[in-house]
């Protein structure tokens, strides 16, 4: 049996982050451990290399929902990464923190410490942003952030005259003084290459005598002693169970999926849900997999009369020239994510702040369930344009299936459980509509593909979204911060309610979901969870 100062579950954007701050001292042994493998082939650095990993079991777990009753009985697709860096490995890259609110709305649930001005300098200590250091963004972090705003496609200015038609707000930067707006995304790409939380932390920390990574090791439960505090961990590798001790904390980063699931096999959840499955109780906490949540997107398919990435990509000669393009000068589409435009805005005037996300692809494309086989423009040129509710209300569960630590937890989103989340299916509908009627839109569009003439009034788009949308895969909030054990799973301080010597340090803990893509955020909590485990060992 070895032992370890810190032993951390989950090599994903939250775990690499972890082990690279808890080690740096030379203080402290650390042990990560990551169920999935390395991340060292060519796909995980190269931004577009994600669509090898949408359907592949042997870097995604490729988790599904539960049927989802307002979908249409759906199983809503939720790839996870199952490789080194976790989803932050095979996500699509755009770096978004959320706006002010979000954070300033975790505070005032009861978590100190956890407001927007609080968090902000943990963003800024993560980037190396490619404007420099100023009030709003870092310039030295180990993750590089950079605007496609050179690159972009040109019909995304088409995009942003639209708005301005509309009398929209333009954003020059959605993490920086105003986030509502249209604009060009960033993205966690440096010089045509991913920069992933694994690549840029966890790597060159590996070099340390005092970090030790265990691949394909699947944590099945975690272990406590009589005072009900957490020792240590029981992993199965390669077939073969192993034990590792943890002198000062276990810490999970296991995902928002996977962090409740293992709390609950180790007796820490719901009484009656670890009865039902005959596991014996360690801490009764309620909220252990509870308060899950997603965004939900929908997509709007266009014909165009100019050529778009489509004519680029969709041909042999063209994925030639393009990768040429990347070997010779790390530029062009390849070294970017096909989500290039977008933006925030107030799907009404009622709204008091952007309630609604967009993305406006240059590209309309479909990607094959063959592991094998790569994104696959569609045969014209075209381009799509989808929305996600930023702040949806619905909450639901991630609960252990069985006993069985192999057996995938049951996720249990509960979409559109609320009027509110009704409301906004509609209204973002609603609003692709009105952009699409302006003089720069109707410039550069042949056709609506897809919805067409079947989504014509509120009815139908509710339809729609019922029957298209799909996980934007940004699940959070299964092991929620706040005060009460009845409806929290951590403290502020990321400490699980009840026990000792543990904490959970990944997406998870967010007590509301934030508006954006949930990549950066992630890493954030990650940065300031480890200077919080650091401040109480040092």
């Amino acid at each position: 049996m070895s032992e370890y100062d810190f032993i951390i579950v989950g090599a994903g954007s939250a775990g690499c982050i972890l082990a690279s701050r808890l080690s740096e001292s030379g203080k402290f042994r650390v042990l990560l451990l990551e169920a999935g493998g390395k991340d060292d082939s060519f796909w995980f650095r190269l931004p577009v290399g994600y669509v090898k990993s949408y359907y592949n079991p042997a870097t995604n777990w490729m988790y599904y929902s539960e049927p989802q009753q307002n979908l249409a009985g759906r199983q809503i697709y939720a790839p996870r990464g199952k490789v080194l860096g976790g989803s932050g490995t095979i996500n699509a890259m755009i770096y978004v923190r959320g706006q002010a609110q979000d954070f300033d709305d975790w505070e005032a649930a009861g978590n100190p410490g956890w407001g927007y001005r609080d968090v902000l300098p943990y963003f800024k200590k993560l980037e190396s942003h490619h404007g420099g250091e100023n009030a709003w963004r870092g310039g030295d972090g180990p993750i590089g952030i950079t605007s496609m705003k050179d690159d972009a496609h040109p019909i995304c200015n088409n995009y942003l005259r639209a708005c301005r038609e509309l009398g929209l707000p333009q954003s020059e930067d959605f993490n920086g003084a105003q986030f509502e707006g249209a604009g060009i995304y960033e993205t966690n790409i440096r010089n045509g290459v991913r920069e992933s939380s694994s690549f840029r932390y966890l790597h060159p920390a590996l070099r340390r005598g005092n970090l030790t990574l265990e691949l394909h090791a699947h944590t099945e439960r975690l272990l406590f002693d009589e005072h009900k505090r957490a020792v240590g961990v029981q992993v199965r590798q390669h077939g073969k169970l192993r034990e590792f001790r943890a002198r000062c904390e276990v810490i999970l980063a296991a995902g928002a999926v996977d962090s409740p699931k293992l709390l609950q096999l180790s007796g820490i959840g719901d009484s009656a849900l670890l009865q039902r499955h005959g596991l014996p109780l360690v801490q009764h906490l309620p909220a252990v997999g509870r308060n899950l949540q997603d965004h939900l997107c929908v997509s709007f398919y266009y014909r165009a009369n100019r050529k778009t990435l489509n004519d680029e990509l969709g041909t042999l000669w063209g994925q030639a020239r393009a990768g040429l393009r990347y070997a010779l000068r790390r530029r062009g589409p390849l070294a970017m994510s096909v989500n290039q435009a977008g933006g925030f805005f107030r799907g009404n005037a009622r709204e008091a702040r952007p309630n609604l996300q967009l993305y406006f692809n240059p590209l309309s494309y479909s990607i094959p369930k063959d592991p094998n086989a790569g994104l696959k423009a569609d045969p014209y040129s075209g381009f799509l344009i989808c929305f996600n509710p930023c702040r949806p209300s619905s909450r639901g569960s991630v609960e252990i299936a069985s006993a069985d630590p192999a057996q995938p937890a049951r996720i249990m989103p509960n979409y559109l459980s609320t009027q509110k989340d009704i409301d906004e299916a509609v209204q973002g509908s609603v609003f692709i509509r009105r952009l699409m009627q302006t003089e720069a839109m109707r410039e550069i569009t042949v056709e609506e593909v897809t919805p067409a003439a079947a989504v014509s009034d509120e009815a139908s788009m509710l339809r729609f979204f019922r029957e298209q949308s799909g996980s934007i895969y940004h699940l959070c909030g299964s092991c929620a911060m706040g005060p009460d054990p009845a409806s929290a799973v951590v403290s502020s301080q990321l400490k699980v309610h009840g026990v000792a010597g543990l904490r959970v340090v990944d997406a998870s803990v967010f007590p509301n979901i934030t508006s954006g893509n949930t990549n950066a955020p992630t890493m954030m909590v990650a940065e300031k969870g480890a200077e919080l485990i650091l401040a109480d060992w040092l």
